[in-house]
């Protein structure tokens, strides 16, 4: 571990500085992605000016990149309800565990009493 990597540790900034380097670089992928498509959408469009085809690629980018942010936007709150489910079935868990451990104690404190009686 590096000197850096240690001081961000510590400071808890190493989880959102690579947060922010993955959404930069998903961002900065979708727009490649949607400068690609742009561009394959305007090429059978032969009668358009060079002008205007860079205004229907340019919009078409905007409406990709849109539309990637709100599949991103759905794509996390799912992933937050997934998240409460998971939780909440892991905390029915435990408290079911918890419960089970404790009768099996008190049902072998209860033979323990009984077969020393």
């Amino acid at each position: 571990m590096s000197l850096t990597d240690k001081g961000l540790n510590e400071k808890g900034l190493t989880g959102k500085f690579l947060n922010d380097i993955e959404g930069h670089l998903l961002l900065a992928a979708t727009r490649e992605e949607g400068r690609t498509a742009a561009a394959r959408f305007s090429t059978p469009l032969r009668w358009l000016t060079d002008a205007q085809r860079g205004e229907v690629e340019r919009r078409f980018e905007a409406e990709y990149l849109a539309l990637a942010r709100v599949s991103w936007q759905h794509t996390a709150e799912r992933a937050g309800r997934l998240r409460d489910e998971y939780e909440a079935t892991y905390r029915d868990l435990r408290r079911r565990l918890l419960a089970a451990w404790l009768l099996t104690c008190a049902v072998a404190l209860g033979v323990l009493v009984v077969c020393l009686a």
